[in-house]
């Protein structure tokens, strides 16, 4: 009986010592690829970044027609596919990527978007078809999600190398008012 009561007031002495989302982020592993997923779930949204091995990047943006070297570039600099899903909470969530935080040993840093990955392939003449791919398979720079599970997915590059440790800060609002989930702890893969 001692085991079941504080096995139920841990997480509520807990939660309430250091908010909402330190108790709720998962970490799983796929068995068959060994990519790792980190999930939270917090002020009625879901985050979760699931690792893109680098020669997953790699075979899908060769695929649709990017030269070799800008593939190279993108598949090293620690990307994820990201997935962001208003699931309770009580209005529109709004985010801007610009205001979410990389923080690793080497600081803080915005992920990179698309619109910066697409200016830095400049040098590499990208196809029409190959631009497009890239820019659609990306995590939106900004977007709105209606409340009861509305959500959206893409690829989101950290910049930062292979193997490295970062928090993940995501910030969105609801009718004005800011809220965020943290991602803790998570690792490029290698």
């Amino acid at each position: 009986m001692l085991r079941d009561i504080s096995r139920r007031l841990i997480p509520v002495i807990l939660s309430l010592l250091w908010g909402e989302s330190a108790l709720a982020q998962t970490r799983s592993v796929d068995p068959e690829t060994g990519s790792v997923t980190w999930e939270t779930q917090t002020h009625g949204v879901t985050l979760s970044l699931t690792q893109i091995l680098p020669d997953q990047a790699r075979a899908f943006y060769v695929n649709r027609g990017m030269p070799t070297a800008a593939t190279e570039s993108y598949a090293k600099s620690c990307v994820y596919m990201t997935v962001l899903r208003n699931d309770s909470a009580p209005d529109v969530v709004h985010f801007r990527l610009a205001d979410w935080s990389v923080v690793s040993e080497a600081g803080s840093q915005s992920p990179i978007g698309a619109a910066t990955w697409l200016k830095r392939f400049e040098a590499d003449a990208l196809s029409q078809s190959a631009r497009i791919a890239f820019r659609w398979a990306q995590f939106p720079p900004e977007q709105e999600y209606q409340p009861g599970g509305d959500w959206n997915q893409g690829m989101l590059s950290t910049g930062l190398p292979p193997n490295s440790e970062f928090d993940l800060v995501a910030r969105w609002d609801v009718a004005g008012e800011p809220f965020e989930g943290v991602l803790k702890n998570v690792r490029c893969a290698k």
